[in-house]
């Protein structure tokens, strides 16, 4: 039996100091058109791979959300079955969903990642960041003057677009690599994003840490300067080097003060085990918030890892469950106390750094990736044997449960497209069939889906392609793009403003607007956690 809670409720749960998780089951797309701040969206469609990692005590009170009575396809019930299923106890529903939160004249946002984007505008706003617009700085780079741009995005966003002449340092290593790049304290230093919130931290980072040099964040990023008319370089792999020892203990002396100034605490490697050991009592989130690489070469049994700048521009994607405890660890604490002076800031009210890092305790190799439900819903089907039915032009359907992001960029010719929580809307849509073949990037997503085809089709055999479309595209086998055989609407993803295929200049000023905007939105909301921190007695280096 479902049990409700009203939206009054969940107001007081949000302020009490013990665990909770609000989960928002709808797809990425919708969540993104309105939701509770605090919430993480786990949509149904992928539960089983996500909820584990990101809730994992099975005895956490977990709060379901989707649209309420408007939800023709009832996530949330749904939801709360599938997770009894997993050994969920404590999960309960909120009453009206969407529509009844906003009927209470309780804030709703939009977007995703809201939670950290609306803290950067908090950060701005708070402490005056120091920022320059896309113009000025065009004119000081023509100019020749004396400055460096850090690009604090992950590898990847850096790759694909970047500012001319930029840097990559991800956020959370500009403190780590600062003294080793820098080497005259008179360069001006730029930050920059794609739009705001990483290009604010990252260089509130170092004007909090005490660097020397005049720190400035650029005014809405890559978009600002697309915006202004600004050429972008493309696919360059500039990067800032690992510190000397030397320029290590520089920065190794400049984050004391901001132990100091927000009072961060660290735990010895005892200490930590003890936590693992009554996980089951007490949520622990154990990230490590060094570069992937880094972690896969050596890392701690049971730690994640969460790059130091993508856990602050993204921080409900890595933990659901607020007031958890919360261990940072890496190599020398300089990038485990940054990011944790952030969390303390947002208003994580547990958050500790682990003493000597991964120094203390044995090491393993390789990444940390979820376990998928161990479980075979239907019989394989080999790419040959794939490729032959296709070929066969039988009655048989291909459908594919990636995400339309991946499905539009590259797919199997003829594969239909569907979500696999709407399938009793959508899969109407699909013709009788003499056989049923499903596809995800890697089969596991499929898997899952056999056995909800199987209840829904008991009398059509179901197969899973073996090793998904990865295996067709490893094979050299063709593929097309395009979403020319969606069977549901597209509403899974949050499409960034520059995917916009259409008047993507113009969804970069809203995203931007929006972004702004932000501020005054969480100034009329009572349940922000935000907590600033005056610079008085701050003790920098």
């Amino acid at each position: 039996m479902t049990q409700w809670i009203s939206a009054g409720q969940l107001v007081k749960i949000i302020k009490d100091e013990k665990e909770f998780a609000i989960v928002d089951v709808r797809e990425q797309g919708d969540f993104s058109k309105a939701h509770i701040l605090l919430s993480s969206c786990i949509p149904l469609s992928r539960m089983e791979l996500e909820v584990t990692e990101r809730i994992p005590r099975v005895t956490t009170r977990i709060i379901l959300v989707d649209d309420g009575p408007l939800d023709p396809l009832g996530l949330a019930e749904r939801a709360v079955e599938r997770l009894r299923a997993l050994g969920y106890d404590k999960v309960s529903v909120l009453e009206g969903g969407i529509d009844g939160w906003r009927n209470e004249g309780l804030e709703l946002y939009s977007g995703v990642n809201v939670l950290s984007k609306a803290f950067g505008e908090f950060v701005e706003t708070t402490y005056h960041t120091t920022h320059i617009t896309a113009p000025e700085l065009k004119v000081k780079l023509e100019q020749g003057e004396n400055l460096i741009v850090f690009d604090a995005r992950p590898r990847e966003e850096y790759h694909r677009m970047s500012i001319p002449g930029a840097i990559n340092v991800p956020g959370g290593e500009l403190v780590y690599r600062f003294f080793e790049t820098v080497q005259d304290s008179e360069t001006h230093v730029i930050i920059n994003c794609a739009g705001r919130t990483r290009s604010i931290i990252g260089a509130q980072s170092l004007i909090n840490a005490g660097v020397p040099n005049p720190v400035f964040a650029l005014k809405n990023g890559t978009m600002g300067w697309h915006l202004a008319g600004f050429h972008l370089e493309h696919h360059q792999d500039r990067t800032a080097p690992i510190p000397s020892a030397n320029n290590l203990e520089k920065a190794r002396a400049h984050v004391t003060g901001i132990v100091e100034r927000f009072g961060v605490k660290r735990i010895d490697y005892r200490t930590l085990e003890s936590w693992m050991k009554n996980a089951d009592e007490r949520t622990v989130y154990v990230l490590d918030v060094r570069l992937p690489e880094e972690y896969e070469s050596a890392r701690l049994e049971g730690s994640r890892n969460a790059p130091g700048g993508q856990l602050i521009q993204a921080t409900d994607e890595y933990m659901a469950v607020r007031n958890a405890r919360v261990v940072l660890v890496d190599d020398n604490e300089i990038r485990a106390v940054m990011a944790a002076s952030w969390l303390i800031q947002m208003g994580w009210p547990h958050v500790f750094v682990l003493s000597g890092g991964i120094t203390t305790g044995e090491l393993i190799q390789g990444s940390q990736t979820p376990k998928p439900p161990e479980q075979r819903n239907a019989p394989g089907i080999s790419v040959a044997e794939l490729r032959h039915v296709l070929d066969s032009h039988n009655n048989s359907v291909l459908i594919d449960f990636a995400t339309s992001r991946q499905y539009q960029d590259c797919h199997i010719p003829s594969a239909v497209w569907i979500i696999r929580s709407r399938l009793q809307l959508d899969i109407k849509k699909i013709s009788d069939a003499d056989m049923l073949i499903l596809t995800s990037p890697d089969g596991v997503l499929a898997d899952l889906a056999a056995a909800d085809m199987n209840e829904m089709f008991p009398d059509i055999p179901v197969r899973i392609l073996e090793g998904g479309t990865r295996a067709w595209i490893k094979a050299g086998l063709p593929t097309e793009s395009g979403m020319m055989h969606a069977l549901s609407p597209v509403c899974d993803v949050w499409y960034k403003p520059y995917e916009s295929k259409d008047a993507a200049e113009k969804a970069m000023k809203a995203y931007l607007d929006w972004e702004v905007a932000l501020i005054d939105q969480i100034r009329r909301d009572d349940t922000i956690p935000f907590r600033a921190y005056p610079r008085r007695g701050f003790s920098g280096a």
